[in-house]
């Protein structure tokens, strides 16, 4: 019998969960750092907009090969390596490694190398992948079974808290408390991001102590027994391989050196088209399997599941679509039709973009807590108002101008209306946010200005509540393949490697631009909520209830 089952808690430990939820903030501080690290490497290295969003790309992709390579271990070898040590261990070793990444982070500042930056953002995120897979079930193991969605859903209010002040603290890190012009950049040199890089790494290991040496946190071992999916496993290692391929010549140009802008013209269509010959190869890869795997499921295992594998390529999507928009903020808000804003300026718009990802799952998760029907309504204008004043007043303890963002409170209004119109039902809130994300991402396309940047910065309160909706889609009626169905779609974070780049380059190109670039995440937004359609009848047809409902956020 395994631990799990011989020590079920009976009442959650306020400690053990205060300990567990750092690494929630982890994850959400530092990805959301990204946001102004990307427009202050850009200008200090000098990278066009492709180059500035391999930040994303080495940071997200580490998800996948992190989540790849514990279920390949576990498919191909038999072994459960998170069963074996335990969630315990596991995210010590997480964390371990995050500050192993910390560490090759401030060697490459050290020698100026902004590859060596990538590795160790790699690194970093290699760890949190562990983290991640090992956190979410912890969570739910630290008391009641009935109260797990509960502390699953705290993590991710704490998460979404890190997302919100991420950008300032690592503007404040980075800038000081003074205004940078671009020009200046260069002048502050590396040494803010050794000291920045010092501190994490300092903080990843402050953790790892404290779960190692809490009492109070059981190892959460526990024995599972393996599904074999050999012909996942193939489709999986072949996607991986193409996509090397795929990104080989993309890398390769970039040692091309001319000044001939025809040239150079010509080389960034090229490096367009490899990263639209990378997204179809995910495509290709998983439709394809779905196909081979209806005709024949033998060995497929999860992958035979039609909501399964296009919730993979939702996840996919959502996770890239949620990255780009902020990734490219910083560029966007450059131009004198958006502001002509330095990049030292940017932290608080970014602050408010992850901070409406918090608005929206501090309000999505209002349900959990079974509020009566007065209550709720009470609750669904008060909560998202609390979250919004906990966002203006980060910024305006950062001294950062937080006038601009009044008017925005019109947009979170809308959100308010439509989490009501919803009322928490899976399918139905994945189409009608991915269908207001998408309008929203048109209206900034065709307008500028302030109206076009409270667009684009609510994609985050269109994206706040996606991932839950479509995780639980995903893998409702999958059976004993669940598990499975879960490590796929957390494979699919890589999303958040592969759409950035691919805006990022389209921006790149003169006769589109930053601005049309954002068609990308309007496109994005656009499969999204056909998924959300197209689940419900898969399921309708399974005998599954799709509107079971929903709490949280990722």
């Amino acid at each position: 019998m395994s631990e799990m089952q011989q020590k079920a808690p009976g009442k959650a430990s306020s400690g053990a969960l205060s300990v567990l939820v750092t690494v929630f903030f982890f994850w959400g501080f530092i990805a959301a750092g990204n946001g102004v690290f990307i427009p202050f490497c850009k200008h200090y290295f000098h990278l066009d907009q492709f180059q500035s969003q391999l930040i994303d790309f080495a940071f997200y992709l580490a998800y996948y090969f992190g989540a790849l390579a514990l279920y390949f271990i576990a498919s191909v070898l038999g072994k459960d390596l998170i069963a074996r040590w335990g969630y315990k261990n596991s995210i010590v070793f997480g964390l371990l490694f995050s500050a192993i990444g910390a560490l090759i982070m401030i060697l490459a500042v050290n020698a100026n190398t902004f590859s060596g930056m990538l590795a160790g953002l790699f690194a970093v995120a290699l760890g949190f992948s562990l983290q991640q897979t090992a956190a979410n079930p912890f969570a739910a193991l630290l008391g009641p079974p009935e109260t797990g969605a509960h502390r699953i859903t705290l993590g991710g209010g704490i998460n979404s808290f890190g997302t919100a002040i991420g950008p300032i603290i690592v503007a404040l890190a980075l800038f000081g408390t003074t205004i940078a012009k671009d020009d200046q950049i260069n002048s502050l040199g590396l040494d803010k991001v050794t000291i920045l890089y010092a501190c994490v790494g300092a903080l990843f290991v402050i953790a790892a102590g404290l779960f190692f040496f809490s009492k109070k946190l059981p190892s959460g071992q526990y024995q599972t027994d393996n599904e074999r999916s050999p012909m996942a496993v193939r489709a999986l290692l072949i996607m991986t391989i193409l996509l090397v391929a795929v990104f080989v010549p993309v890398f390769s140009s970039y040692r091309i050196e001319t000044t001939d802008t025809t040239v150079l013209a010509s080389l960034q269509t090229e490096r367009f088209m490899w990263l639209l010959a990378g997204l179809g190869v995910i495509i290709a890869t998983l439709l394809l399997s779905l196909g081979m795997a209806r005709s024949k499921p033998t060995g497929w295992g999860a992958m035979q599941y039609p909501q399964l594998v296009l919730g993979m390529l939702a996840i996919f999507t959502y996770v890239g679509v949620e990255v780009t928009i902020q990734s490219n903020l910083g560029e966007l808000l450059k131009q004198p039709s958006f502001g002509g804003y330095e990049s030292s300026q940017v932290a608080p718009f970014i602050s408010v973009y992850w901070g409406s990802l918090m608005i929206g799952r501090w309000t999505g998760s209002i349900k959990i807590f079974e509020p009566s029907g007065m209550m709720r309504t009470v609750l669904l204008v008060f909560v998202p108002l609390a979250a919004f004043g906990v966002v203006l007043a980060v910024n305006a303890v950062a001294n950062n101008d937080i006038t601009p963002f009044y008017a925005y409170l019109s947009c979170v209004a809308i959100q308010v209306v439509a989490f009501y119109l919803t009322q928490d039902k899976p399918a139905t809130t994945l189409m009608v946010f991915s269908l207001l994300g998408m309008a929203f991402m048109l209206a900034g396309i065709f307008a500028t200005g302030r109206i076009a940047t409270y667009a684009f910065l609510s994609g985050g309160l269109f994206c706040s509540i996606m991932w839950p909706c479509i995780f639980v889609l995903a893998i409702a009626g999958l059976g004993k393949y669940t598990s499975q169905g879960s490590a796929f779609l957390i494979m699919m974070i890589l999303g958040g490697a592969i759409i950035p780049p691919i805006q990022g380059k389209l921006a790149d190109i003169p006769s589109i631009g930053i601005h049309r670039s954002y068609w990308v995440p309007a496109i994005g937004f656009g499969y999204l909520a056909w998924f959300g359609y197209a689940v419900r009848r898969i399921l309708q047809k399974q005998g599954i209830d799709y509107d079971a409902t929903i709490g949280g956020g990722h």
